[in-house]
């Protein structure tokens, strides 16, 4: 039964690592295999269990003779419902950070972002828009972030060509700085809420190799934009008759959401509870702040659409299943006992974090980058050595996976965005985007074996 687990998600992912040619979508086969993972694992659960918790299972019983049913009780309690607790965590993070976006540019509270980088100059609008692209990931979605800043290029260039290369800067500025701060990413998240790092250890490190990884890319995208761009400005985007929030309101908005997701890693350390606790108290209370700031609305379907973030409806959800059916098949694969025996053969035949890295990125850029470091940090447990808290070996995996997703645009999820919203070919994407971005992940990813080389000497 493990060769079929093991079998099955390696099949899972060649059809992730293909599906923008098959046209699967990533969330439904993440899904199915997380379901029928834990199928086969509760159908052969005896064997499993005796294997991996044998003490556990006899201290479980306390002297009741065991039988099929016990033995699925104690893996429902004692087994699966850790790795869908922690699954949970991050999409209800997700989520709750999906819709605090939604509550935002529904009020206009974004549209600030239109008026700063109003201009034709090639290089002040490239670099204020993936700024504020760099910016805000690290504290919102990737995926929610890169859909926002596409639809905002969008209505400012005409150039399709313009837009492929636009797009692609904008796609990059989202992954680079997600991956630096623990709230930016989901592996991020993951590796936080595991206690593999902490908050400010994990930005000091990745902060400058991160900047680098989108500074040098977006300077060779820059030569190939011409000096004025084909740009048309148009009024703010109409949201309904009701939607007259004031710019002081729409400040304040502003202020809540995002300085409250800044707030998110205090409230970690002072009360030791869940991050998702902290962001959904901030949706909770933009949330009546909205209310209350549109509190004049009639129309029911106004109402709707102000009241209600869209991604609650439908939105960024194909992420949040790809998200948990991914974590969930590792979770079964993890309690088969397989992937001990794989961190053995690495530690003898390899033995090398930073090869180990480069391998990843590579592995990210054509299969997935969540699935590719979730695979990872699954291999090793925090507490010895170079994967003690704030260890070597989980920000090598949190920046190889990030920027390595990068080297082609089907490597994440931000990329695949870029690629319905633009009709970005990967062809075209490889020709001139994977130079410049494998450039920029090298000299990051120099730089970040420089900071931690130095440290430890």
């Amino acid at each position: 039964m493990t060769v079929i687990i093991v079998t099955m998600l390696i099949v899972a992912y060649l059809l992730i690592a293909t599906g923008h040619m098959t046209g699967v979508n990533k969330a439904a086969i993440a899904m199915f295999l997380g379901t029928i993972g834990w199928v086969v694992y509760i159908s052969w659960g005896q064997d499993f269990i005796m294997a991996q918790h044998p003490v556990e299972y006899l201290e479980w019983l306390d002297g009741v003779a065991s039988d099929s049913d016990r033995v699925k009780y104690f893996i429902y309690d004692n087994v699966f419902l850790k790795y869908v607790g922690k699954a949970a965590a991050i999409v209800l993070f997700l989520l709750a950070t999906m819709s605090i976006v939604e509550l935002l540019n529904n009020n206009g509270c974004f549209d600030f972002i239109s008026e700063w980088i109003r201009t034709r100059n090639s290089k002040r609008l490239l670099w204020a828009i993936t700024l504020a692209t760099f910016l805000l990931s690290a504290n919102l979605d990737n995926l929610t972030t890169t859909t926002m800043m596409l639809v905002i290029m969008h209505r400012i260039l005409q150039n399709s060509r313009q837009r492929m290369f636009v797009g692609s800067a904008i796609v990059l500025a989202a992954n680079c700085g997600g991956c630096f701060t623990v709230i930016g990413d989901p592996i991020g998240l993951i590796l936080w809420g595991d206690g593999a790092v902490t908050a400010s250890r994990f930005s000091a490190y990745l902060a400058v190799p991160a900047l680098l990884a989108w500074v040098i890319p977006t300077i060779l995208i820059n030569r190939e934009l011409p000096d004025r761009l084909d740009t048309a400005w148009s009024p703010s985007p109409y949201r309904g008759d009701a939607t007259c929030l004031n710019r002081w309101q729409r400040i304040v908005m502003l202020v809540v959401g995002i300085g409250g997701l800044w707030f998110i890693p205090t409230f970690h350390n002072i009360t030791k509870l869940a991050p998702f606790l902290g962001a959904l108290c901030v949706l909770s209370v933009l949330w009546v702040i909205n209310e209350a700031f549109n509190r004049k609305l009639i129309s029911s379907g106004q109402m709707a659409q102000l009241r209600i973030p869209v991604s609650l409806q439908y939105g960024s959800l194909q992420q949040v299943l790809f998200i948990m059916g991914i974590m969930l098949g590792m979770g079964v694969v993890i309690e088969t006992g397989v992937l001990d025996d794989v961190a053995q053969w690495l530690d003898i035949y390899i033995h090398d974090i930073w090869l180990f890295g480069i391998v990843s990125g590579l592995l990210s850029a054509v299969v997935d980058t969540f699935t590719i470091a979730i695979s990872d940090i699954s291999l090793y447990s925090v507490g010895v050595e170079e994967m003690a808290t704030n260890g070597t070996y989980w920000k090598v995996i949190a920046y190889s996976t990030a920027i390595g997703g990068c080297l082609l645009s089907v490597g994440s999820v931000s990329g695949l965005a870029l690629m319905r919203a633009e009709c970005v070919s990967l062809g075209w994407y490889i020709k001139h985007l994977t130079p410049k971005v494998l450039l920029g992940w090298i000299v990051g990813y120099v730089v970040l074996w420089l900071e931690i080389n130095i440290v430890n000497y």
